[in-house]
């Protein structure tokens, strides 16, 4: 679109392929010829999708989160991804200690991490899944669940 910047017509013939399903929604629905520019596209756009903006989690949103009594590694570490992919910046090693920290203190997945540290969270992941393979294997599924 830049390298047509000063063609509208075109810009706004291009617009559309930049958009996702529910933006393309609305862009279908617009009444024919009710935008006289690309400027007017844009703020029409932009006042239509502000509220659908993903506002970023503070890093200590990490801190709060914990396994709790039934839950599984899966839920805990499902529920502690989704978290962490919502915060802006590079925060690994943050990421690495609050799920390490999250886990019960006598949780063999939380052992293993003290042991046998890891640097990165790929390699957190892979502990998990790991852990998690292992611990289906030797116990049969749900067996790692927190019991009071």
């Amino acid at each position: 679109m830049a390298l047509h910047s000063k063609d509208e017509a075109l810009i706004c013939k291009v617009f559309p392929s930049s958009l996702g399903p529910v933006a393309m929604r609305w862009f279908d629905n617009l009444k024919a010829n009710s935008i006289n520019s690309f400027r007017e596209l844009t703020q029409a756009f932009g006042s239509r999708f502000v509220t659908c903006r993903r506002v970023a989690r503070p890093l200590a949103s990490l801190l709060s989160l914990s396994m709790q009594e039934g839950d599984t590694l899966k839920t805990y570490s499902d529920r502690y991804w989704e978290m962490f992919n919502e915060i802006e910046g590079d925060f690994d090693e943050v990421a690495i200690n609050t799920f390490k920290l999250g886990l019960p203190v006598d949780y063999g997945l939380r052992k293993s991490l003290i042991e046998k540290p890891v640097t990165t969270v790929r390699q957190l992941m892979d502990r998990i899944d790991k852990y998690k393979r292992v611990k289906k294997n030797q116990q049969g599924k749900g067996k790692d669940k927190i019991i009071p």
